[in-house]
């Protein structure tokens, strides 16, 4: 019998699957699976999942549950995420997805998911500071968590995320009021429960955004999670790729090394997310983890 374990991230933009190998001391990734699906497509408070988002879904982890075969594997731990949790069609998608699929999803709050992140990204840290934030920018919500020896105080999961924005709103001025007033009521937030940040707390970023900009950063054409886990990006690093991107059309920044295809349209909204969060509580720079939701959800 192997030592094989398996996890299935189905965020509202990316779906994600790990296999790994179990060690006494964490998971060593044997295979990583990636596919935007934009589950978030679409959506809509009347109806919810798109049939267009949902068939694309079914599709992705129809793909998904083949390979799991192929490696012998028969238990996988698959979470939905904001897309399926907010739909008011979700449980019927979940149930259509493990009669085609034979994938059990199961939907996680944004509490839990911030929990399952927190595990996923201090596996990779090189080190860890007293002090530790976690940002993970999603496609429908981000998680915004405070750890103090490895254990969360405080997390809040805010609904901004980047399909979100992008499908919300028409103007970048209009996806910047929204972010800063979101995040001026997580500032209110961590001032009534006492927490304030010192200079030697480390601001870690999770997700499709933040290993982007170091992607960027590093003109990785071949994307590479050893050399982007624990990557690190000074606000000014952050500004210069934000007012390039800028400048490009959606079509055009296909053109810039490191940003995936699919991206294209969202890279904006998740930029406007964390250099508001950097701004507002003056972090200078962000360490980027490959590591989040889906290591978290193998480890446990």
């Amino acid at each position: 019998m192997n030592s094989y374990c398996a996890a299935i991230d189905f965020g509202t933009n990316t779906a994600r699957l790990l296999i790994a190998e179990r060690l006494p001391d964490g998971i060593v990734p044997l295979l990583v699976e990636r596919e935007i699906v934009r589950l978030g497509g679409g959506f809509s408070d009347e109806y919810g999942l798109s049939y267009e988002a949902q068939e694309r879904g079914l599709a992705c982890l129809a793909r998904f549950s083949e390979t799991l075969r192929g490696y012998g594997i028969v238990k996988v731990r698959a979470s939905a995420t904001s897309a399926v949790r907010d739909a008011v069609n979700g449980r019927t998608f979940v149930e259509k997805v493990f009669q085609e699929t034979g994938i059990r999803l199961v939907v996680i709050n944004g509490e839990e998911e911030a929990r399952l992140t927190l595990a996923g990204v201090l596996s990779s840290l090189d080190s860890e500071p007293k002090t530790l934030v976690v940002l993970d920018v999603g496609g429908g919500s981000s998680e915004f968590t405070v750890a103090s020896g490895g254990k969360p105080v405080f997390i809040k999961s805010m609904p901004i995320g980047v399909v979100r924005l992008t499908e919300g709103f028409h103007t970048n001025i209009e996806m910047i009021a929204r972010v800063q007033s979101i995040i001026n009521l997580l500032g209110d937030d961590l001032a009534a429960a006492g927490i304030a940040f010192s200079e030697d707390v480390e601001l870690v970023g999770t997700a499709g955004t933040a290993t982007t900009l170091a992607a960027i950063k590093l003109g990785m054409v071949e994307y590479d999670y050893r050399k982007v886990n624990n990557f690190i990006l000074n606000r000014g690093d952050i500004g210069l790729i934000f007012e390039r991107l800028l400048l490009l059309s959606p079509s055009e920044r296909l053109s810039v090394i490191g940003l995936e295809k699919g991206r294209e349209d969202l890279i904006i909204a998740g930029l406007i997310i964390i250099t508001s969060v950097m701004d507002k509580f003056g972090f200078t720079r962000l360490k980027v983890s490959d590591f989040g939701l889906l290591e978290g959800l193998a480890l446990s």
